[in-house]
């Protein structure tokens, strides 16, 4: 009887276990679905019982509909690339939403602020450290109050930004619904030679020369000396390229985040972005989104070395180096980031 008994409640507490499970499972697939329909209708503007504190606007409403008369222009054009991002989804329904259902993990890339309700996703390469670094500031109630005070290396410690994994998944879709959304994107071979550059050229990234290095020089260079598969410190760009369209890297698993695309690291297709800024306007986008949030009198969003940026024509003498056939596949890689953020295909591009 005693045995029955225990085995009982040893059934009772798996029966919990499993429906708290499956309530969670179902909690995601509700937030898949409400992230899937969600984009392609224009967003109206929130009440303000629904999203603001009590008394004032917050940014999303002051993003759709602007106070401040100069800001009105402004709204109208960022409207064009989200309903850029919407278009090319459903255009591109087929490979754009491979992952049918988002969870927290997916969010790892998505930092929260929430005195003033506001969600970035960060996407290396663009000017992700300054961007972490305002976020810093705006999330430090006082402790910062110049961003590049900051030092580079503190912007990318974890503990001191919340990410949208941390939260609950009731939290998650709460926030995902009534907080401002926004990332920054580049053209997106501008930004592949930048990583390469940053990571693959510089001797103080021993890290990624070991990590990535050592493993693309085994694999793709011929009669490679000791000491390169040893130290992988001189990778050239057409082996980097090699092991990015190769097959193999694939089931190595995703894509380191310097290099993997916008819309892997930010899922733009199962998330409405209600601002997407772009880094060849990367102080006007970002001044303009301090603005909407009622901090742009007090907090300027650092300039940078124009000298020392990855152009075009940097990207062009790099992509000469390899073959055609390696250029078409490093597109249709990239090829989504692309066509939402409306960019053309770079004119140095050999097709044939």
């Amino acid at each position: 009887m005693k045995q029955t008994l225990s085995e009982l409640m040893r059934m009772n507490r798996i029966c919990r276990m499993v429906f708290a499970t499956c309530l969670g499972s179902f909690l995601l697939v509700i937030f898949y679905f409400q992230s899937m329909f969600q984009p392609v209708m224009r967003r109206n503007p929130f009440m303000a019982d629904e999203c603001c504190r009590k008394g004032s606007r917050n940014a999303l409403q002051e993003l759709y509909t602007p106070t401040q008369l100069e800001l009105s222009g402004a709204a109208v054009f960022h409207q064009a690339r989200r309903d850029q991002v919407v278009d090319s989804c459903r255009v591109n329904s087929a490979s754009s939403r491979k992952r049918r259902v988002l969870t927290p993990g997916d969010l790892k890339h998505l930092v929260v602020d929430e005195d003033h309700e506001l969600i970035y996703c960060y996407v290396p390469k663009v000017a992700c450290t300054n961007w972490k670094r305002v976020m810093m500031v705006l999330t430090g109630r006082g402790k910062y109050s110049d961003p590049m005070e900051i030092p580079s290396n503190e912007a990318h410690v974890p503990s001191n930004l919340k990410t949208l994994n941390q939260y609950s998944i009731a939290e998650i879709n709460h926030r995902l619904k009534n907080y401002l959304k926004f990332l920054f994107v580049r053209e997106p071979f501008e930004r592949l030679v930048s990583a390469y550059r940053n990571k693959f050229t510089l001797k103080y990234n021993s890290s990624f020369h070991k990590r990535f290095g050592t493993r693309i020089v085994r694999r793709y260079r011929k009669n490679a000396t000791q000491e390169a598969l040893l130290n992988g410190a001189d990778v050239k760009f057409k082996e980097f390229t090699e092991y990015l369209v190769d097959p193999a890297t694939r089931r190595d698993g995703p894509l380191n985040e310097h290099w993997q695309t916008v819309y892997q690291l930010c899922h733009p297709c199962h998330i409405h972005y209600d601002m997407v800024g772009k880094y060849e306007t990367l102080e006007e986008d970002a001044n303009y989104l301090l603005q909407i949030v009622g901090v742009g009198d007090s907090l300027r969003f650092p300039s940078y070395a124009k000298s020392t940026r990855t152009t075009d024509a940097m990207a062009a003498q790099f992509f000469s180096n390899i073959s055609t056939q390696q250029q078409v596949q490093l597109y249709q890689l990239y090829k989504l980031d692309f066509l939402m953020f409306n960019y053309s295909i770079p004119s140095y591009l050999r097709q044939d």
